[in-house]
């Protein structure tokens, strides 16, 4: 076993395309890497808040998101170092297909491995294939000669028999181990919505669901093979730093729950390192304590409308203290719930109020994909001309809105019309769009730095 500050060993699982079991199969490794007594740090390519949930939960290490549309290549690398610290092995969960990205391959999985050189373990979905799968390994082998496909796992293997004519090709004809090989099953399914798996905190069978995949995978692999395989490829670590939990006097409060749970560790750890103590509110059972700001993340309201509708205690101590002007800082769900109602399939809910505007479901994505917004409004947070980028998936838009004062000109991606994004109402910042911490470091610093004033001014004056 690696010590921690030592070089560590690390894979990256990723598939010839979406949907091959790269998620399920990379949950049963690292708890198969744990079972031999090994400290897994789990990270999936991508800015992915659902499958980290599950990989967090599995290792017991918050699962990090490696993104270079997000971040820059140097700050992707050490936050990849910081977060092995103490770790023996980093298994890193690929995103679509392995080549897959933007402008011809820009920002995709194999780009991180060849950034990390970390050798990369391929999942294929063998239905109805044999022999055919060497042909398939090999032409990825050869299509990017910088990154190294060190290993195979079969997925949705039909026997014995169908397993020896696929791990004979693959070994004969591509010169890699086949280290593991997952029988076909049904029961290695995770429910699935219009954004993927559900969110480990959201569904109350989740732990048994795990157990019955770990239960039927884990012992699917060659665990000294993936070791080796993992071990030829090292990078040193980094320490992470101290945050100073001392002289903290600003409370930020940070709704948390099976309803808002998309939040990335480096933002609140972020708001943590700026001097702020995080205070966590659960927005279907409690009310508003004594706080200094308020941060509202993703999540999926319109599954919990009536339960946040009738938590009418909590909605009007928000309210109140926007009228009071506390500074919030809301993203996609959580300007959702800050505005006056959500109408979802003929029924309207109401919600906080503090946005004079309306949120309406719709049966497909709004807005999907990678944003790039520039600042053209003043604000506390950007600098005026300053490039924000992030990443937006939403099924609702705003309507009936009321001269809302919008700060971010839309480059990339739709936002709240296609145009604009970033409502700026009294002391509230709320917008469709997703930031990652570490590709917009001065967020955090001039939250911290908003939520300390005393006698806050309006934002937007």
């Amino acid at each position: 076993m690696e010590t921690a500050n030592q070089a560590y060993s690390g894979v990256l699982i990723s598939a010839p395309r979406g949907r091959s079991g790269k998620t399920t199969i990379t949950l049963a490794l690292c708890s198969a890497l744990q079972k031999q007594g090994l400290v897994v740090q789990p990270f999936k390519k991508g800015p992915d808040y659902i499958d980290p949930s599950w990989l967090t939960s599995v290792c017991g290490r918050d699962c990090r998101n490696l993104d270079l549309f997000l971040m820059s290549e140097s700050t992707l690398i050490s936050s990849y170092q910081r977060a092995c610290y103490g770790a023996d092995v980093a298994v890193i969960e690929g995103a679509m297909g392995l080549f897959d990205g933007l402008d011809s391959g820009w920002g995709s999985t194999a780009q991180i491995a060849h950034i990390l050189d970390i050798p990369i373990i391929l999942v294929v979905d063998t239905t109805r294939m044999t022999n055919s799968v060497a042909a398939l390994v090999s032409g990825f082998q050869h299509f990017q000669p910088d990154v190294t496909i060190a290993g195979v796992i079969l997925n949705k293997v039909s026997g014995s028999r169908h397993e020896d004519k696929l791990r004979n090709s693959v070994e004969r004809h591509c010169g890699i181990p086949v280290v593991g090989c997952i029988p076909r099953s049904t029961d290695l399914r995770i429910d699935q919505r219009h954004l993927g798996l559900i969110p480990f905190s959201e569904s109350v069978d989740c732990q048994l669901i795990l157990r019955r995949i770990l239960d039927k995978v884990e012992d699917c692999f060659d665990v000294n093979a993936i070791l080796s395989l993992a071990r030829s490829f090292k990078v040193n670590s980094k320490k992470q730093s101290e945050t100073n939990k001392r002289n903290r006097l600003t409370r930020i409060g940070v709704i948390k729950d099976q309803v808002f749970n998309f939040y990335y560790p480096d933002n609140l750890e972020a708001l943590e390192e700026a001097g702020a103590e995080l205070v966590f509110i659960n927005s279907l059972e409690h009310r508003l304590p004594e706080i200094d700001a308020l941060y509202l993340g993703g999540g999926f309201p319109e599954l919990f409308l009536e339960e946040l509708q009738g938590n009418r205690d909590l909605r009007k101590d928000i309210r109140d203290a926007v009228d009071n002007n506390l500074p919030v800082y809301a993203e996609c769900a959580g300007l959702m719930y800050l505005c006056k109602g959500i109408s979802h399939q003929d029924h309207f809910y109401e919600m906080v109020g503090a946005i004079p505007a309306e949120i309406e479901m719709r049966s497909r994505p709004q807005g999907h994909g990678y944003v790039v917004a520039e600042v053209i409004q003043g604000n506390p947070f950007f600098p005026i001309g300053s490039t924000i980028r992030g990443h937006e998936f939403h099924h609702s838009c705003l309507i009936k809105a009321d001269n809302l004062n919008l700060i971010y000109q839309m480059r990339r991606g739709r936002g709240i019309n296609g145009m604009v994004d970033g409502i700026l109402h009294r002391n509230v910042f709320a917008s469709y769009t997703h930031l990652h911490a570490l590709g917009t470091p001065e967020w955090a610093a001039r939250f911290v730095s908003l939520a300390s004033q005393k006698n806050n001014a309006l934002l937007s004056v």
